[in-house]
């Protein structure tokens, strides 16, 4: 699996990626992410890559045609465009969930436009990039955060990049989670905090109904659905 990243903040990148699971994978050959900058395929002289918008309005525009050659290098390399997928992330963008995941997980190539100032060229959208993402109902400053978040939820899906298939929280569920110590005292005169006696008793059958039913409560109170 090959990640693309288009932006004209790479080095907001390498602390990120440089860390744990992805950094193992990447040693591993099992992913690779590649940043390009995007003032590289400026024709400007000074490198520049956003304009001001037609019709007006505050703020600066990235332009089209440093992002179309960039896809374009880009996508030189691959050995299939139609196992390569283009993505813009934006706020009016499809929000990203699980089953969107797991679909891009299923490409050879990702590459990603991170979208900076006052927004992108919507010819970019229209004619260069197969879709565009959200990661939610907010405005960022830019594309990079979405882009660290989506190579991340995707990689999990990569066969190898984790050490077991039962670690996709998709599998577990999101349950609640308890480690030691067994009875936890947060102050003086303060009740003792304990984990719930079924996951002490040894009864996979119970601990994995147990599972089942807190995880869904979890869910439920979290989305405001507990009465």
């Amino acid at each position: 699996m090959h990640f693309d990243v288009l932006t004209i903040f790479p080095e907001a990148f390498g602390s990120y990626l440089g860390e744990s699971i992805l950094k193992r994978a990447v040693q591993k050959k099992i992913i690779r992410i590649k940043l390009w900058d995007l003032r590289f395929f400026s024709r400007d002289r000074h490198k520049k890559v956003d304009d001001r918008p037609y019709g007006g309005g505050p703020g600066m525009v990235l332009a089209i045609d440093p992002i179309n050659r960039g896809v374009k290098r880009i996508l030189a390399g691959s050995r299939s465009r139609k196992k390569s997928r283009v993505i813009l992330f934006s706020p009016s963008g499809r929000k990203l969930d699980e089953a969107m995941v797991k679909r891009l997980s299923r490409y050879e190539r990702l590459v990603l436009i991170c979208g900076r100032y006052e927004g992108v060229d919507e010819r970019v959208a229209e004619r260069v990039a197969d879709e565009e993402i959200s990661i939610g109902d907010y405005v960022l400053s830019g594309g990079e955060l979405p882009a660290m978040v989506l190579i991340e939820a995707v990689a999990r899906f990569v066969p190898g990049v984790l050490g077991k298939y039962e670690s996709l929280e998709a599998v577990k569920g999101s349950y609640p989670v308890y480690t030691r110590p067994e009875a936890f005292v947060p102050g003086k005169k303060q009740k003792v905090w304990k984990v719930p006696q079924v996951l002490l008793q040894g009864d996979h059958r119970a601990i994995a109904d147990w599972r089942r039913k807190a995880a869904e409560a979890k869910l439920a109170k979290n989305r405001g659905k507990v009465d």
